[in-house]
């Protein structure tokens, strides 16, 4: 069995006391739609600049 080292264990239990789970989970969720709108917004733009570029053929 792998032995874990100690500075892993003092993180996992300093994180653990200084945040609660509901604190971190709405991180992750308000991170995680950031993240979902920045990509649809990519997306979109992306689109656009097809639409322009096959447009412009002519």
């Amino acid at each position: 069995m792998k032995k874990i080292n100690s500075p892993v264990i003092v993180t996992l239990l300093f994180t653990s006391f200084l945040c609660s789970s509901c604190e971190l989970v709405k991180g992750i969720f308000e991170a995680g739609m950031s993240f979902g709108i920045f990509i649809v917004i990519a997306v979109i733009v992306l689109i656009v600049a097809i639409i322009f570029k096959l447009g412009n053929r002519n």
